[in-house]
């Protein structure tokens, strides 16, 4: 397991950020850390990010829930911006379970913080992508529970952010 815990109690992948703890920079010792029990941390001393004061926090816009195939019920964070979507480790999305879904980029989500709105891209992998039961070759726009197919999967789209909310970039 790639997992590791950093002395401030953050939870991160080695395998994606290395041995250096991406929320408050402190080094974790690869294989030492996970043998020993990290000592303990008084509660004042652990450090949370939140919007404004730590540059590696990004925060949701919106969220993909599965209503239909393996993940049923399972929800997953859309941020600002790309958001690739595949089975693969590496994607912003990580659908597991279907097999249908391609490993790299089945499809994308896009959300736009200048003009506050979420686009479905089609991806560049070999299966389709469904909007409200039409397939997807060019971008189109999302709009709150629309309905995405990816393979086996049914997910309904649930947008945070737009005309009623939107995280203030200025803050800090």
């Amino acid at each position: 397991m790639s997992l590791r815990r950093c002395a401030n109690g953050h939870m991160f992948s080695t395998r994606k950020h290395g041995s250096i703890c991406p929320y408050c920079n402190v080094a974790v010792e690869p294989e030492a850390e996970s043998r020993k029990v990290p000592a303990k941390v008084e509660e004042d001393d652990r450090t949370l990010p939140y919007l404004g004061e730590t540059d590696g926090v990004s925060p949701v816009t919106g969220w993909l829930v599965c209503i239909e195939g393996p993940q049923q019920g399972q929800d997953y964070r859309i941020m600002a911006e790309k958001n690739f979507i595949g089975r693969a480790e590496e994607m912003h999305i990580r659908i597991l379970g279907d097999n249908a879904i391609s490993r790299r980029n089945h499809a994308v989500i896009v959300y736009d913080p200048k003009k506050r709105n979420f686009f479905l891209l089609p991806g560049d992998a070999s299966g389709l992508a469904y909007h409200n039961n039409e397939a997807v070759y060019s971008p189109v726009e999302l709009n709150a529970y629309d309905v995405i197919e990816l393979g086996q999967s049914k997910f309904l789209f649930i947008p945070l952010c737009g005309i009623h909310f939107e995280w203030d970039h200025q803050a800090g």
